[in-house]
């Protein structure tokens, strides 16, 4: 795969001051800051031209802070006895090693709040980072892709690759499958954003259409996964079930108030 991006040695004078002379530019790390300014420039675009706002620069930085925290616990505690009996090796995998569903599960209660804190209205800001998530999480697949890890059972498919980390045997490219999806939904988002019926439309059908899909992609992921129920029930399915139960919920009674408004 193509971990390394590029590599480039520093100029002697900045190279002596700061004691590093070779700097290496990981793909996954590129991906993420990438789709990071591509979602940030959207997010900005979109407040701006459906709410009338001006979102201030800190609103970004509380959720990478958010989603940095929830990714990196939930990716512990995937394999908590494993991290508690070796606490050195929590430090050893800054740069990657995150769990999406932890990173959201984080970054909706402070988005919420600091929404509710600045009087921002938080339905229709929701629809909005429906989409922005989706940008980045759909570049943050393609960086998986490259450092070659989240990947799929083994398959003799003509779609099969090889990853450095899956000892020479063909499997699954699931990273590709869950960035195509991602787009997708995204694209179909987008239509539903521009025709929705009611606020929070979208953020509700993001939760579900997601959540079935992750649920469904876990069948195919052959990476070491912790589970609620070995062999059968992965982390990501739990909470994919939580969060497919709650958005039903949540739509029956946003549609539910739109019935009431109307009459």
């Amino acid at each position: 795969m193509y971990r390394e991006l590029l590599n480039f040695n520093l100029p002697d004078l900045l190279s002596n001051f700061i004691n590093v002379k070779q700097v290496t530019v990981y793909t996954y790390a590129f991906c993420i800051a990438l789709g990071s300014l591509f979602a940030t420039l959207y997010t900005k675009w979109s407040a701006k031209k459906d709410l009338a706002i001006e979102l201030s620069n800190s609103f970004f930085y509380i959720i990478f802070i958010a989603g940095f925290i929830g990714g990196k616990l939930f990716y512990y505690l995937e394999k908590p006895i494993f991290y508690w009996n070796n606490p050195s090796l929590l430090l050893d995998n800054v740069s990657g090693g995150f769990v999406f569903y932890g990173s959201f599960v984080t970054c909706i209660p402070t988005v919420i709040w600091y929404l509710n804190k600045k009087k921002i209205a938080i339905l229709p800001m929701l629809d909005i980072l429906a989409i922005t998530t989706l940008i980045a999480h759909c570049m943050g697949r393609i960086g998986c892709y490259c450092a070659g890890c989240c990947y799929g059972l083994p398959t003799s498919s003509f779609i099969a690759v090889v990853f450095p980390t899956s000892n020479n045997i063909s499997v699954h490219p699931t990273q590709l499958y869950e960035a195509v999806i991602l787009l997708l939904l995204m694209l179909f988002l987008l239509v539903v954003k521009k025709f929705k019926s009611f606020n929070g439309q979208v953020f509700v059908l993001y939760l579900a259409i997601y959540a079935l899909c992750r649920a469904f992609l876990e069948l195919f992921r052959g990476d070491e996964r912790g589970y609620i129920l070995d062999g059968y029930l992965s982390h990501s399915q739990f909470i994919a079930l939580l969060l497919l139960i709650s958005s039903f919920l949540f739509y029956k009674k946003l549609y539910q108030n739109k019935l009431i408004l109307k009459n």
